[in-house]
């Protein structure tokens, strides 16, 4: 048997490792299961503009947690025009309403529910009903028409819907426009002419695939407005890397819409000089998901996660990107080294002139661990994850 000098032995393992990586002969990179998957580059902001404001006194440690594990992912949170509520959609595509002692069930979105398969599991989390959400319907964003009581949904799968103040199955609204189906549903607001304007956050990526989404970069998301009265549905804006939450502003003269890959709000203009154009508002500590105004006409941003630098570079450099997520390494590592490896609370307030006015924090992840939105009401913060099993509500001074 000939012999192996150690140095040849490390060569050996050296290549058999890169050899492994390769091939990756167990599926365990990201990108696995997608053969078509490309990596784009990101427009991220320069780094020296981040805002390094924070909160070190981790205020939202302070924040009551409520209905553990009786919500699984309430993405979005609302009231209705009587000030009753919350009502928000969970994981199992059921919208619920909690009546001031408990949860009901108050509508739901696929007309293809099924009990066996969507009906809540007692040891279920947020993530256990991802591989039925095409089935069940996913509801993320929740608006109340403040006149009619009609609830308006986004459903990640059904697309725009609405129901009425009775609850029951939602009727579909816009399912495609300008002949292309919407393909992740995310956010609606509604006017006070009932027009309603939402996000398609991908033309190519459903929800259930949004780590891919994310990991890719690409630019198929679109910001939309329905007209009912007419039922006639125009695309305002295309070509978007991940539009998530959208909200009008109090005075009805703009709204602002959150950039999710690179991490800004935007403004669209629709009264004045500058109606149908838009700019970026403000440049945001971090990955935002929703977005709403509160009675000042302020605007509440859930932030999904601080920016890092290693996710600055990879969204800079997609070449170097598809490089580490073509390795043998899991969607959940891979994931958590994006955002610092650990879950963190982050919701900031800026003004309609994108003015940073206050930032709130758990940044070690200790009570509120991840929201979704910020609905402010009654000198209270309501907060929900579509990655947690309840909600957490904050006092304001």
């Amino acid at each position: 048997m000939p012999h192996v000098t150690l140095p040849q032995g490390f060569s050996l393992v050296f290549f058999l490792l890169a050899v492994y990586c390769a091939l990756d002969p167990f599926e365990h990179s990201p990108i696995a299961g997608f053969p078509d998957f490309e990596v784009h580059k990101v427009d991220m902001p320069a780094w020296s503009e981040v805002p390094k404001d924070r909160d070190k006194e981790n205020l939202l440690q302070k924040s009551q947690v409520l209905f553990v594990n009786q919500v699984q992912g309430p993405e979005s949170i609302a009231f209705d025009p009587l000030g009753r509520g919350p009502y928000t959609g969970v994981a199992d595509g059921r919208i619920l309403f909690w009546n001031g002692q408990s949860w009901t069930d108050f509508a739901y979105t696929s007309p293809n529910r099924s009990e066996e398969i969507c009906n809540p599991k007692a040891s279920a989390s947020p993530l256990s009903y991802v591989k039925t959400e095409h089935i069940c319907g996913r509801p993320l964003g929740l608006r109340f028409d403040k006149k009619s009581g009609d609830l308006y949904i986004a459903d990640a799968y059904f697309g725009l819907m609405k129901v009425g103040p009775q609850g029951g199955l939602a009727t579909s609204l816009v399912t495609e426009a300008e002949g292309v189906p919407l393909g992740f549903t995310n956010d609606v607001d509604i006017d006070t002419v009932g027009n309603l304007y939402f996000t398609d956050s991908s033309t190519n990526y459903q929800r259930r695939n949004f780590i891919q989404l994310v990991f890719s970069g690409e630019g198929s998301g679109r910001v939309l407005k329905h007209d009912p009265s007419t039922k006639e549905t125009t695309v305002l804006l295309r070509d978007v890397q991940f539009p998530n939450g959208i909200s009008l502003s109090k005075d009805g003269s703009f709204f602002v819409f959150s950039e999710g890959m690179t991490g800004r709000l935007r403004k669209y203009w629709l009264k004045g000089d500058k109606a149908g154009t838009s700019e970026i508002l403000a440049i945001l500590p971090g990955f935002p998901d929703n977005v709403r105004v509160n009675g000042n006409g302020d605007f509440w941003v859930a932030i999904h996660s601080r920016r890092y630098m290693y996710g600055h570079l990879t969204a800079l450099y997609p070449k170097m990107r598809k490089f580490i997520l073509k390795l043998p390494i899991s969607t959940r590592i891979q994931y958590m080294i994006l955002i610092g490896g650990r879950l963190r609370a982050i919701v900031v307030k800026y003004s309609p002139e994108g003015k940073l006015l206050q930032i709130l924090e758990d940044s070690e992840g200790k009570v509120v661990k991840a929201v979704s939105e910020v609905e402010e009401k009654d000198g209270k913060l309501w907060m929900g994850s579509v990655l947690m099993p309840f909600m957490a509500v904050y006092k304001l001074a």
